[in-house]
């Protein structure tokens, strides 16, 4: 009886920890952008915010989810990409709101003018979802044509998570170039750095494709980089010049 019980008790553990794993990765990459979401909402101001982290995650989870057609990964992960889906369109949808409230006297921009030079910068929300739509129908097209391509079906799997995994490199780069990481929330850069190694273990225990653990490690990488510039330049500070822009919060930690 005490045997039975005690299988029974270690058999509820193990349904816990695997439904808050479940949880964890469903939702925990848009846990960051939740409190960005709200101060948004909240200051009426989108500037320190890059709709282009919109765009990076948009694109990844899209190619993930096409990748599927092509390899089988599970079901949770693919709820992670829809998931992350909706919160950058909801984010794309916010920014873009307050930004023409802003820019009352400014001349409306829109996809369909097919202007590089404000590609990415339109006037309506509408402009955005047209454009992810005609990148998602593209993309399905050609993956519909290749599928049956070994090399093709790979590439696209690489794409999807290494697009994503670089998206730590712009702070990065910047935190260099200001040899200073003022401004940047270190309590951010460090829910990356748990986020992610979690991340690439639970694909490590699930043997996911080998594409998602090697750009999960390349990932970790990063975050663990800009965790040591944290603490280089806290030593070594060291003043940008006065002419130089002041850019110093990560796209991806807002």
């Amino acid at each position: 009886m005490q045997d039975e019980a005690f299988e029974q008790i270690v058999s509820m553990f193990n349904w816990l920890v695997s439904w808050v794993a479940a949880g964890a990765m469903m939702f925990g990459g848009v846990v960051p952008y939740i409190p960005q979401y709200w101060d948004i909402r909240r200051t009426q101001n989108a500037e320190g915010f890059s709709t282009y982290v919109c765009m990076v995650l948009l694109v990844a989870n899209i190619l993930r989810i096409l990748f599927r057609f092509g390899r089988y990964f599970e079901t949770l992960l693919l709820w992670q990409s829809i998931i992350m889906i909706a919160t950058m369109l909801a984010m794309l949808k916010l920014c873009t709101n307050v930004r023409v409230n802003a820019e009352l006297n400014t001349k409306r921009r829109s996809f369909l003018d097919f202007d590089w030079k404000y590609f990415w910068s339109w006037s309506r929300f509408l402009d955005y979802v047209q454009c992810v739509v005609a990148f998602t129908l593209t993309a399905a097209y050609v993956t519909y044509v290749l599928l049956d391509s070994a090399v093709f079906v790979e590439t696209l799997g690489f794409l999807a998570v290494f697009s994503e995994a670089m998206l730590g490199t712009p702070q990065l780069y910047c935190n260099y170039q200001n040899k200073s990481t003022e401004g940047m929330s270190v309590k951010m850069v460090l829910m990356w750095t748990s986020g992610d190694t979690f991340k690439t273990g639970y694909f490590l225990l699930t043997q996911a494709p080998v594409q998602f653990w090697t750009c999960g490690m390349l990932q970790v990488l990063v975050d663990f980089a800009i965790l040591f510039q944290v603490y280089y330049y806290s030593f070594y500070p060291k003043k940008p010049a006065p002419h130089a822009a002041s850019h110093n919060t990560s796209a991806k930690a807002l």
